[in-house]
């Protein structure tokens, strides 16, 4: 256990956000605050801050309970903060199917890419007769 934390750090082991430098960058943009003042990623965490961490559409509110800087089992990670947020929103099922990845085209399904619009205009000239001059 360290006696101070970096806050990207803090937040990437208490597994707010996936990766430290998504941390980072949510600390640059203005979306973390400690106790209220928003924070820049190589602020000094200490016991008892509150940090609060804008995930998506969602408002994560934690108290410090425990300094960690490096990765812990999955399990041990809530006993790092006291979670204070309010509950996750619910998408509706429009938003939710605005979420999704766009539908994906099969290859050779819809119009033939240039290359294969070449292809085909040599196979028609090879097997046609020679064009005509007017």
């Amino acid at each position: 256990m360290s006696k101070t934390v970096r806050l990207d750090k803090w937040l990437y082991v208490a597994r707010v956000y996936k990766t430290r430098s998504l941390a980072k960058r949510a600390c640059d943009l203005g979306r973390v605050r400690v106790d209220g003042v928003p924070a820049k990623p190589h602020r000094v965490l200490a016991v008892g801050d509150k940090v609060e961490a804008k995930v998506g559409d969602w408002q994560r509110v934690l108290v410090v309970q425990e300094l960690r800087d490096k990765p812990m089992p999955k399990k041990e990670v809530p006993r790092l903060f006291d979670d204070q947020s309010p509950p996750r929103p619910q998408l509706s099922e429009l938003e939710r199917l605005m979420r999704r990845a766009p539908a994906v085209r099969d290859r050779g399904l819809g119009r033939p890419s240039k290359k294969e619009r070449r292809e085909l205009e040599r196979l028609r000239e090879s097997t046609s007769e020679p064009k005509r001059r007017r």
